[in-house]
Formats: C-alpha cells, sequence, structure tokens
C-alpha cells in the first residue's frame, strides 16, 4: 500500500509538476522572505569525502550501542552536540556524487542539468553568473572562501593568479585563501608535501605558501577562518554581517595526520590560533608532520574475524588515521562554534554543516583504505561517485539558536542547491530566478509551508560500486557509467549503465528499504510510473555537450490540457531584489491577461514581470529560442532554463536556447526585471522545423483557469 501511494501521488504530482508554474504550486508555496532587522551570519562548512556514517549522531553512535566488538566506531562529540542544539537533516542528498560538480552546484545554485561543471571537469571555470559569494555581496555581506577550490578555469600559473577566470576574488568572495586547483587538495602539507609532494597556498591572488611550514590544511583553514571572523566582528558595521565558504580538504584519500593533540579550549583565546610568524604561522605548527593518531584510537582493538574467543587485533594504521582525521574535523568545527559563543554573536550566526559526496576508498598511502571498515556510507549502499543512496546521502546539520529549535530530526528530502535559496531568504531577499533550489527555511524555523525540493541528479564514471557484504547483492559490482537519480517522495527512480532515454528506471522506496535491494519496477502496474519518471527526468534539465548523455537528443514530452484558453497569463511584482528573482512566494500587485509576452501594456504596473503558460509546438523536433531585451530576462521550459538573461546580462544583445521537443504544448515561464532607464521591451523568437526565425505568434501560446 505504502509503493501504491506514493506512485499515485508522483504521478498526480508530474503532470503539472514544478515547470507549469503557478498551476502545480499553490498547495506548496513557500513561507514569505524572512523580515530581519540584523541580517544573520552564515558560515556553510563542506567537508571532503565524509561519509553520512562518519557522523556519530547520524550512524557511529548507534554503531556503537550495538557492542559489538567486530564493528569499530569512531565519536565525533562536537557535531553530536552541534546536531543537539539545532537539526539533522537525514534525507540531504549531494547534488553530485564527486567533489567538482558537486560543489559547482552549491555555489551555483542548481541542479547537475544546469551546472557548467559536471563528471570529472575538475580545475574547470565556475560559471560567471549568481553565485553563494556575489548573492551573499548583494545582499549587503562580507564573503570569505576559505579551503579547496578547485574550480577557477584555466591552470596556466602566473605571480597574481589572474590567468584564473573564476578565482573565487572573480565569483563574489572579498576574501579567499586556500588551495586554488583540485590536485593541491589532495596534499595535506603544502609545505613538507608528504605524499602528493609540495603544494600552493593563495591568499586573495598572492601565493603565500613560503613560511607555512607544519601547517596541517585543517587546522590552517581553520586558524584563517577564526581569524577572519574576529577581524568581522571587531570592525563590523551594524548592517554588514559576514558569510563564509569554509571547504575543508579533509578528510580526502590522503589520510595524514596532525602535528599534534588539538590545542586546548577553543574559540577567542584556545583551540587554533592565527601566530602569522613564518615558519610558525598557526600554533600548531610545530612538532611531527603526520604523526597525531588521536589518544582514542591509538591503541583500541577489534574483533577481526568476528569470533569473541580468539584474541582481537589492533586496527590498521590507515583506519587510526582516518578516525583521529574525523575527530579532528570534529573538534575544529567545535573551536569555530566557540568562537562565535565568545564573540557573543553566536545566536544570530546559521552554521551549517555539510559533505561534497559520499566516503571514498582511496588511499594514497601503501596500505588500502576500504569504506565498510566503518560503514561510512551508513545504512545505505554505494560510496563516492555513486548515484545510490550511499554515495549521495550526506550528513547535514543546521544551527541557528534563535530560529532553528533544538534537537530536530528532518526527514523530508533536500539537495545541496537548496542552500543558496535559503541563505538569500535568511538575508531577507528572494532567491534568483535560475537557482534550481527552494528556501528549507520553513522547515528548518517550522514557519511557513515547505516547498518540496527538486531531487535530482546525472553523473559519469567508468568504474564500478565496490562488492562490500554490507550492500545488497544487486548493487555489488554494478557498473556505473551513465547514471541518474530522481526522488519524488519516499520513491527514488535509479539508472545505472544508460544507453538511452528508453532505459527503464529501478525504483526504490529508500524510507523502507535503505539498501534499495527491492526494485518495485518489477511489480504489476508500473508502467504508467515509468512513462512519467522518463518523461520528468527530460524535463528538468539541458544537454551540455561538454558532459554528453545518451538522453541530450531525446525530445522533451509535451503535457496534456484539456480546452486550453488562448494567450498568456501575466502578473507584475514589486521587488527590490538586486537579481531577477523567483516569483513563488510572492503576491503580484497586478495581473491578467496577455496574448503575447509584450510589456507594453503591463510594464508601468510593477518591477518585475511573469508570463506564463503553455507553448505549442506543432511539429516535433528541435526548436531554438532567442530573446532580446531591454530588461533582464530569463524563459523556463518545463523546469528547463532554456534562457539566462539576467546575471551580466547586456542588454538588447541576443540570448539563445535550443531544445528537442514534442509535438504539444509545453509548459512556459518568462521572467522579466524592469531596468532603470530602459524602454522595456521583450522580443522572443522561434525557428524550428519548417519555422524560419521570427516571433512567435499569438496562436503559439496558451494558459489555462
Amino acid at each position: 500500500m505504502v509503493y501504491s501511494k506514493a506512485a499515485l501521488r508522483f504521478l498526480t504530482l508530474v503532470l503539472f509538476s514544478m515547470g507549469s508554474g503557478s498551476f502545480a504550486q499553490e498547495e506548496s508555496m513557500p513561507a514569505k522572505v524572512v523580515e530581519t532587522v540584523n541580517k544573520p551570519n552564515i558560515i556553510y562548512i563542506l567537508t571532503d569525502d565524509l561519509g553520512y556514517g562518519d557522523i556519530g549522531a547520524f550512524f557511529q553512535n548507534q554503531r556503537k550501542e550495538t557492542d559489538d566488538r567486530s564493528e569499530p566506531n569512531a565519536l565525533t562529540p562536537h557535531l553530536d552536540k552541534m546536531a543537539s542544539e539545532g537539526a539533522m537533516l537525514t534525507n540531504h542528498y549531494t547534488a553530485a556524487p564527486v567533489c567538482a560538480p558537486s560543489r559547482s552546484s552549491v555555489l551555483l545554485g542548481v541542479s547537475q542539468g544546469h551546472a557548467n561543471v559536471r563528471d570529472s571537469q575538475f580545475d574547470k571555470a565556475l560559471a560567471d553568473n549568481n553565485t553563494l559569494g556575489n548573492i551573499m555581496q548583494r545582499a549587503g555581506y562580507k564573503t570569505a572562501a576559505i579551503g579547496k577550490w578547485g574550480l577557477q578555469g584555466s591552470s596556466k600559473w602566473s605571480e597574481d593568479g589572474d590567468s584564473w577566470p573564476a578565482h573565487p576574488n572573480n565569483r563574489g568572495f572579498d576574501y579567499y585563501y586556500g588551495y586554488m586547483r583540485h590536485r593541491d587538495g589532495h596534499e595535506h602539507y603544502p609545505v613538507e608535501g608528504v605524499y602528493r609532494g609540495k603544494k600552493e597556498v593563495y591568499e586573495n591572488k598572492n601565493e603565500v605558501s613560503k613560511g607555512l611550514d607544519k601547517c596541517y590544511t585543517g587546522d590552517l583553514w581553520t586558524a584563517v577562518a577564526k581569524k577572519w571572523i574576529v577581524e568581522q566582528v571587531k570592525d563590523k558595521k551594524e548592517s554588514e554581517p559576514f558569510f563564509m565558504y569554509l571547504a575543508f580538504d579533509t578528510p580526502h584519500a590522503v589520510l595524514e595526520l596532525a602535528t599534534q593533540a588539538y590545542p586546548e579550549g577553543g574559540g577567542l583565546n584556545g583551540g587554533l590560533q592565527w601566530v602569522g610568524k613564518p615558519g610558525n604561522m598557526i600554533n600548531t605548527a610545530s612538532g611531527e608532520v603526520d604523526s597525531f593518531i588521536h589518544p582514542d584510537y591509538a591503541n583500541v582493538t577489534y574483533d577481526h574475524d568476528k569470533d569473541p574467543s580468539s584474541p582481537e587485533v589492533a586496527w590498521p594504521d590507515v583506519y587510526k588515521r582516518y578516525a583521529s582525521s574525523t575527530r579532528r574535523i570534529d573538534n575544529e568545527v567545535g573551536d569555530l562554534l566557540q568562537l562565535l559563543k565568545d564573540l557573543q554573536i553566536d545566536e544570530n550566526t546559521l552554521v551549517v554543516f555539510n559533505s561534497d559526496n559520499g566516503p571514498s576508498m582511496e588511499s594514497y598511502l601503501e596500505e588500502e583504505y576500504a569504506a565498510d571498515f566503518f560503514n561510512s556510507f551508513g545504512p545505505f549502499d554505494g560510496i563516492k561517485r555513486d548515484v545510490l543512496e550511499g554515495g549521495e546521502r550526506t550528513p547535514l546539520i543546521a544551527r541557528w539558536p534563535t530560529k532553528i529549535p533544538a534537537d530536530q530530526v528532518i526527514e523530508s528530502p533536500s539537495i545541496a542547491y537548496d542552500w543558496l535559496p535559503t541563505f538569500t531568504e535568511a538575508a531577507g531577499y528572494t532567491a534568483p530566478v535560475n537557482s534550481d533550489g527552494v528556501s528549507l527555511l520553513p522547515i528548518l524555523t517550522g514557519n511557513g509551508k515547505q516547498q518540496e525540493s527538486l531531487i535530482y541528479v546525472e553523473y559519469n564514471q567508468s568504474g564500478k560500486t565496490p562488492e562490500y557484504e554490507e550492500f545488497a547483492p544487486n548493487n555489488r559490482g554494478r557498473l556505473r557509467k551513465q547514471m541518474q537519480m530522481m526522488r519524488e517522495g519516499d520513491i527514488v527512480g535509479l539508472r545505472y549503465n544508460i544507453q538511452s532515454a528508453d532505459d527503464d528506471f529501478e525504483f526504490y522506496n529508500v524510507v523502507e528499504d535503505t539498501h534499495q535491494t527491492l526494485n518495485l519496477a518489477t511489480l504489476p502496474n508500473m508502467e504508467a510510473l515509468q512513462v512519467q519518471m522518463k518523461e520528468r527526468v527530460l524535463q528538468v534539465r539541458m544537454p551540455d555537450t561538454n558532459a554528453a548523455r545518451p538522453y541530450d537528443n531525446a525530445v522533451v514530452p509535451a503535457v496534456s490540457l484539456h480546452n486550453p484558453n488562448s494567450g498568456l497569463k501575466w502578473s507584475a511584482f514589486k521587488n527590490n531584489t538586486p537579481w531577477l528573482p523567483k516569483v513563488d512566494g510572492l503576491t503580484p500587485v497586478a495581473s491578467g491577461k496577455s496574448g503575447t509576452p509584450n510589456l507594453a501594456q503591463i510594464k508601468e504596473k510593477g518591477d518585475i514581470f511573469l508570463f506564463e503558460g503553455f507553448i505549442k509546438v506543432p511539429t516535433e523536433g528541435s526548436y531554438t529560442f532567442s530573446l532580446k531585451s531591454s530588461n533582464n530576462a530569463f524563459v523556463r521550459i518545463h523546469e528547463a532554463s532554456a534562457i539566462d538573461a539576467d546575471y551580466g546580462y547586456i542588454v538588447d544583445s541576443i540570448k539563445e536556447g535550443t531544445m528537442n521537443l514534442k509535438a504539444g504544448y509545453h509548459p512556459i515561464r518568462i521572467y522579466s526585471k524592469k531596468n532603470a532607464g530602459a524602454t522595456n521591451t521583450l522580443d522572443i523568437q522561434w525557428s524550428g522545423p519548417s519555422i524560419k526565425k521570427g516571433p512567435i505568434p499569438e496562436s503559439a501560446f496558451y494558459s489555462i483557469n
């Protein structure tokens, strides 16, 4: 019965799914923009390859409680405390199961169906568009990115770093300190380069690794973060909060250790501190490089052969290293949280802790590492590079003492690109129109109706899922290649080794079946669900020639309409956002009908305009839509971002988007933001089979009551 209800719900929702605009969203409107006198400080902490199962409160504590000596466990007391003081999101997904695409989706606020960095495109330039950095800058925040970047663009070296078009300073961050290149993040000692060689560290666009002797990067990034936060508070203006993107490169596979025990205390006067002297830049830059095993793990043993009558053996060194690394992250987060309390900004600071993807089985040491020693994937199957739950489900903790009630466990699905809309709303604004995410503030704070997240992932990798005995037999040694995942309610649709758009999805109820053992697609009467899932995954994305998919050339299905009316609906809004916003949660000040998307008759009625309805495609084939506007504008067809003429748009230039469309009706939304002094023109044209490029006629636009 659970399965049939979920399937029925999916079928009902999909017919006019999000791309159909307000027709499908009346029941899930988001909360109004948060009105804040004092905007919160925001810190987003992202770890590297930390699994859902690596955090005590998510999995390791339960593992310990079983008292099974053959199942080793590692603890995270500070993160557990953070979770008890805020919210755990236990159904939170990463946008991609490997770091570069995952981080690009976080920073851009879009899914892998729209991000410009996909698959394993390491060091590719992050798109010059709305980012967490420039959105928060325009919302009145001082911004910093600290730690691993890997999205800078050209790898050509220049003395001042200007050869990198997507340097953090060029993507909205006032301050940057960290590893620029992806490969540099594979070594946790930039000067000594114990296992991967010497690396470069940049402060803004200056290389500053000289003098960073014995600086373990987890400690280094934390000390720099603390120093920067203190500077912001000391010099803070009442109207200028801060936003920090703190991206650790630990516990990634090099598995290096710190030089010594974590300094006592924490916060303003304890814990890690920036010293600033060459050769002694931080207060742990002494002792022996790559040496400190946490005492909880130094002499620990386990029942290696699952025979209580035989003597236990010591943990292999590689697992002592991993547990010490995750415990170090735990200490570093605890140190930062204590700093917020010491500076008396704790209550008005939103801190989010997360990981970029599932756990890895990589090791740069001679000793091999396996993710099943601690079951870092938690109660799921799959690891990093899998779109199974173990590769996609990440540990998410959110803490904001005055807004997020303590000791919450939030089970509704969410995804990494939801954080840009969430932080935007916390800053008092509506999210940019190109964002694929939704604000999570309603469910975090209990204030307002939560809009459903779009949980969609696509990824390509040539390896296989490990053959761990904890995994269901159907998931062991699975050939990956082209993969796709979408979740709706409790049901996950999954495809591995995709050959074409016609390949069937596997369906799993991941609430009742966390290991994805029972493929519901094999049950009777699932044909309709197959059709709807295959259609929807084509409606939420735009192809990218640099990350080709076997379904790129498939035609996007139309929707069925009953007695449509000619013309489009329009709505006008008053809004002061510095970008073209989503309008789903805004109340229109005027509305009406229009034969075509024409601003002439409504330009005095508001600042933001939305035309919505359907475009009737006469013949199946490839259609190119072009837009020329005196205003910033944006076009969605279904949920696909067909034309983006918002961020950096040059007035009256032509922007185009091409889609393969089935004959019939397709949901369309056309947004426009009034620019000061503009003539308020909006010219949308198309070309396609038997259609020469020209204005879209009034006879092609429809709406429903």
